[in-house]
């Protein structure tokens, strides 16, 4: 990567000194497509692709291919980088409509309707399932929605009564806490607990006792313990208490892992996930995958789900489809994939309406031939020098009143409370979510706000559910965040510590300029093929001097209490930056959300790869190509010239970045603008 020798007329955010250009991308879902790249540097989109964890070649299925063009609209690869774990959300409850189809659901909530009034014996046939993996959903998804059903499985038929046991519980605890345990007793987590409410009656203790032993015993031990005044029952799961045939069925259950490439448009990864998850009948947390992928765009990324056979996603190919996915190249594997399992991302990306900078009174020939030269000098320079990696704005969420990496600063100060009313804090809007969550901020009331609040927004019902029953003082919020899976949690320290890197690297191209200098950190440059860590290296006044290392070079440390700062003004700036935020000495630990943050040391420059773009009219043919940033302003020069140049000109880029790298990023460097 080249030394910047012009570095002092380039704004710290822009790393060369081109004049760039403005122009509009987004405009079509087709604009912006996201190829992901695997480990062995394949897309996952190709034929060819083949999956990173071991495959069965006996069942290696490829579903229908897609109908649609291979075209996209917005940049948002968050990858895992410095160990972020991605958020999936936990179910707020299961679709039971796409599960079982629209009449037999419906017909379920009226058997349910005829039970909450009548107790009754009765049974209701949910009709027959042959394949053994989609029974075995049917019934998770029913006692998870309706805990006080009874699942029975006369092959292949699934039948559903009132529970005896629930009827019986429910008489001697409230109706929340009955259904929580039957959820409890239903997941089966080896070394779980589960805890009622106060209960300072010994001898209703005492009959609550007798009940859980004499009808769960084999599963549970229970015991009343005292904290604070009130004394309340603890259930613990025993940990050989599973039925060895129910344990042998769930232990090959879970052995079941199906790879599949998925293609989606317009669509959130982890919205594309819920979908899919309800129809299948499993958790968000059955899916992993390698990076998160953004909503305004045409993505193709590799998935693996566990607990559904290749058969059982063969077969709802066509459902997703109409919901903007495509499922193909379905294949059985080994095993789960691991975020950040990836080399990178391939874009393919069109920017529109192109027009020089200020204004311009020159002819249509004339303006179409400076946008190529000046096209061309854009991609020449990033290819060269690169980008600076800032990550990009959907880092920090897409709300526009509060930012993730407020909230994520007070999680850091532990300050709970403040993180729930931010995480809360409405939109200028009037849409069901953002009234519900006015409701909340107004009323500090989390039942009425928990019936407002529409059933696909997880996150939010899975922490207004917990403070329903914890309250919203400091331990209630505290159990709010716990009820979120630790991914998820995590995302908004990071966040904080994203916009951190972003301001630090800013205020380092500033202040110190674009060339490697004493204090920096670099890695260490060993001649040694052995095999190990990459160690971090602080670069000399000699090495400064004799310019061993380049801007390029230069690492940038995310906070973390793992992480070593530079050795200049750069480390003050840190350690100065944090006070102002209240985090000195902060061990970027929060104890009771179970959040630990190593930090990382990120690459000041990212760099495209494989860049070559083409200049066409609107409408029209092609303008100019370049495959490899050479010769085409010859070409350029050559059909403008002898055109007359009416139509407007649309640039389309291909390039590959690495994992954590934004594209959108890189198109600012290129076009000198926020595309």
């Amino acid at each position: 990567m080249k030394q910047d020798s012009d570095a002092t007329t380039v704004p710290a955010c822009f790393i060369s000194n081109h004049e760039g250009f403005l122009g509009s991308i987004k405009n079509f879902i087709k604009d912006f497509v996201v190829t992901e790249i695997d480990t062995s540097g394949q897309r996952v989109n190709t034929s060819t692709h083949t999956p990173d964890s071991a495959s069965s070649d006996e069942n290696n299925e490829t579903g229908a291919e897609c109908k649609w063009n291979n075209h996209s609209s917005q940049d948002n690869d968050v990858a895992a980088d410095c160990g972020l774990d991605v958020t999936i959300p936990s179910p707020g409850s299961f679709d039971l409509s796409v599960i079982l189809g629209q009449s037999v659901s419906e017909e379920l909530e009226q058997f349910v309707l005829t039970l909450k009034e009548k107790p009754t014996k009765q049974e209701l046939s949910l009709g027959s399932f042959t394949d053994k993996h989609h029974r075995a959903n049917v019934h998770r998804a029913v006692r998870h929605r309706f805990p006080f059903l009874m699942t029975v499985t006369i092959q292949p038929e699934i039948r559903v009564r009132e529970d005896p046991d629930y009827r019986e519980l429910s008489q001697l605890v409230t109706e929340d806490e009955a259904e929580d345990f039957f959820r409890f007793i239903d997941a089966k987590v080896r070394g779980s607990s589960y805890t009622f409410g106060p209960d300072d009656d010994k001898d209703h203790r005492t009959v609550v006792h007798h009940f859980l032993s004499r009808r769960f015993g084999k599963l549970v031990e229970t015991k009343s313990f005292t904290d604070q005044g009130t004394t309340a029952i603890s259930v613990r799961l025993r940990e050989q208490g599973r039925p060895k045939k129910r344990s042998a069925e769930e232990r090959k259950e879970e052995e079941v892992y199906t790879g599949f490439t998925l293609r989606k448009e317009n669509l959130e990864t982890l919205e594309a996930i819920s979908y899919m998850a309800a129809s299948l009948g499993v958790l968000p947390s059955d899916f992993t995958y390698a990076g998160i992928k953004d909503k305004r765009a045409i993505t193709f990324q590799s998935m693996v789900v566990k607990k559904v056979s290749t058969q059982r996603l063969k077969e709802k190919t066509a459902e997703f489809e109409r919901r903007g996915m495509c499922v193909t190249q379905i294949r059985s594997v080994s095993e789960p994939l691991r975020l950040g399992r990836l080399q990178g991302n391939h874009f393919d990306l069109v920017v529109r309406d192109l027009r020089p900078h200020g204004d311009t009174h020159s002819s249509a020939a004339d303006t179409h031939t400076r946008l190529a030269a000046l096209v061309k000098e854009a991609v020449e320079n990033v290819k060269a020098r690169g980008f600076v990696n800032y990550y990009g704005p959907q880092r920090f969420g897409s709300v526009k009143s509060v930012q993730s990496d407020r909230v994520g600063l007070a999680l850091l100060k532990e300050d709970m409370v403040s993180a729930v009313r931010l995480f809360f804090t409405p939109e200028d809007l009037s849409d069901p979510v953002n009234n519900a969550k006015r409701h909340f901020i107004q009323t500090d009331n989390a039942k009425e706000s928990l019936a407002l609040m529409p059933l696909s927004k997880a996150r939010e019902r899975l922490m207004l559910r917990a403070m329903n029953r914890y309250g919203t003082g400091p331990d209630g919020c505290t159990q709010g965040w716990l009820s979120l899976p630790h991914s998820m949690r995590v995302f908004y320290p990071h966040a904080y510590c994203s916009r951190v890197w972003n301001e630090a690297v800013a205020h380092r191209l500033s202040t110190l300029g674009h060339r490697a200098r004493r204090g920096d950190l670099v890695w260490l440059q060993e001649d040694s093929a052995e095999s190990s860590l990459p160690q971090i290296h602080v670069v000399t006044d000699q090495e400064e001097q004799e310019e061993v290392y380049t801007l390029g070079h230069v690492l940038m440390p995310m906070p973390g209490n793992t992480v070593k700062y530079p050795e200049n003004a750069m480390g003050a700036w840190y350690q100065e930056r944090l006070s102002r935020d209240g985090l000195d000495g902060c061990r970027f630990r929060v104890s009771n959300l179970k959040l630990n943050l190593p930090g990382c040391h990120r690459p000041l420059l990212a760099s495209p790869r494989n860049l070559s773009y083409q200049l066409q009219r609107a409408g029209c043919g092609e303008v100019g190509e370049e495959e490899s940033t050479g010769n085409s302003s010859r070409n350029s020069d050559r059909q403008l010239n002898g055109t007359t140049a009416e139509g407007k000109l649309t640039l389309t880029l291909n390039f590959d970045l690495d994992s954590s790298c934004y594209a959108t990023i890189c198109l600012r460097e290129i076009m000198k603008c926020d595309p």
